[in-house]
């Protein structure tokens, strides 16, 4: 179970992917159809094989704590995610923080690896992990993102600027000139925790 920004590159590389959203976008809870049409479109961009919805009312995460953890427990328990990503919980949108206060809550029990995302609301981001990927992913992740009509608040060139100067900040210049050619786009996130296994 993982988050839209990272879901387009284990697809591709032929992981099974479920990407769950805790609401379909409204404050009533059967949500409404334009946003959850959205995320199938977007889905279907990155070639995902799950994505599935809970009926929590938009806006009102902080009086349906319960109910999402529930949801997240039963969600974890079909799918026996090895990786989760959510958002981090440092976050001004209550609702994105109560998601990540729930998801990892409900990982740490669940899951080998939680990691985190930053949204544009994220207060004290600081990654420890950087995904570094190709400008083909980038453009699926453009066009992904297009999907969302409703969402507004970022505008694509300024996504697209991020993808690829996000990285420099925080990695010397000198290990950037060694990463793999046509390696130029990149996403930042914070690892809560991740389990190796010796061969």
């Amino acid at each position: 179970m993982i988050g839209r920004s990272t879901a387009g590159s284990y697809a591709l590389r032929g992981a099974h992917v479920r990407v769950h959203c805790l609401t379909t976008g409204a404050p009533a809870p059967d949500g409404t159809a334009e946003r959850r049409e959205e995320c199938l479109a977007a889905g279907a961009i990155l070639g995902l094989q799950d994505y599935t919805f809970s009926a929590i009312p938009d806006t009102r995460f902080v009086d349906h704590r319960g109910e999402i953890n529930a949801d997240l427990f039963t969600v974890f328990r079909e799918t026996r995610p090895d990786v989760v990503y959510t958002h981090f919980p440092a976050d001004q949108h209550l609702d994105h923080s109560v998601t990540a206060q729930e998801a990892t809550t409900v990982a740490l029990r669940e899951a080998n690896n939680l990691r985190y995302f930053r949204s544009p609301y994220s207060v004290g981001f600081e990654p420890t992990t950087i995904f570094v990927g190709t400008r083909e992913l980038l453009n699926a992740k453009s066009a992904a993102l297009k999907c969302f009509a409703y969402q507004r608040q970022l505008d694509m060139d300024v996504f697209r600027k991020l993808a690829e100067v996000a990285y420099r900040q925080h990695v010397h210049h000198r290990v950037v000139e060694r990463f793999p050619p046509a390696r130029d786009c990149a996403e930042l996130f914070r690892t809560a925790r991740e389990i190796e296994f010796t061969s």
